[in-house]
């Protein structure tokens, strides 16, 4: 065992540039699956002018920001997440607080279309679709660590993977209100992380 640990001469693979690659590549094939069947609303010249429409970025993007830099310390044994998990709970907070003014400024008899909305079953199946291709090269990249939970890396794995699908559908998506989006939006994401968190533990096991 000595003579062949000695006889290895490969260079040793650094997880978080394989990881941060896995990322790019998933987006970039996410995003070309997004622009060849759904691309951007048709009216989001003016809607960029609307703040529930920006919103939805801030919330997303806030999403990905928190769960990305924790993937490489999932990956490594012994290795806490720390502080930085908490920084989950920034999206949570952002939605429920848009939630709540939302339901101030807004009539009443408005809070049940709004919450519908016109595009749920687009949210519940095109998040998770496009999901799919960040969270499959990640997979691929985590397979080079040892997490201690796999499952809670699979987790992880796929809230990166929402915050991507997200804020391309977030693009394409017409209902703004946040009462829509702290619905629908969610939900989506308990999709995609319950089926990253059982992946995870039979795929990320060592």
């Amino acid at each position: 065992m000595i003579n062949l640990i000695a006889q290895d001469t490969r260079r040793p693979i650094n997880p978080a540039h394989l990881l941060s690659g896995a990322v790019a590549v998933g987006a970039l094939i996410s995003g070309a699956a997004f622009f060849l069947t759904l691309g951007f609303r048709h009216d989001i010249s003016q809607a960029i002018e609307t703040v529930r429409f920006c919103f939805k970025f801030v919330v997303t993007l806030s999403l990905f920001a928190a769960a990305a830099p924790l993937v490489d310390p999932a990956i490594r044994p012994g290795r806490d997440l720390g502080r930085r998990r908490w920084l989950l709970l920034v999206a949570p907070i952002l939605l429920l607080s848009a939630t709540v003014i939302e339901l101030l400024v807004t009539p009443s008899n408005l809070w049940v279309p709004k919450l519908i909305g016109h595009n749920a079953l687009h949210c519940l199946t095109i998040i998770p679709a496009l999901s799919a291709f960040p969270g499959f090269f990640l997979f691929l990249a985590m397979r080079q660590g040892a997490p201690g939970n796999p499952g809670a890396a699979g987790a992880l794995a796929g809230l990166v993977s929402v915050g991507i699908a997200a804020t391309l559908y977030a693009s394409n998506c017409f209902d703004d209100s946040p009462l829509f989006v702290a619905t629908w939006y969610p939900l989506a994401t308990l999709i995609v992380v319950t089926i990253g968190y059982f992946a995870g533990k039979r795929f990320l096991r060592w």
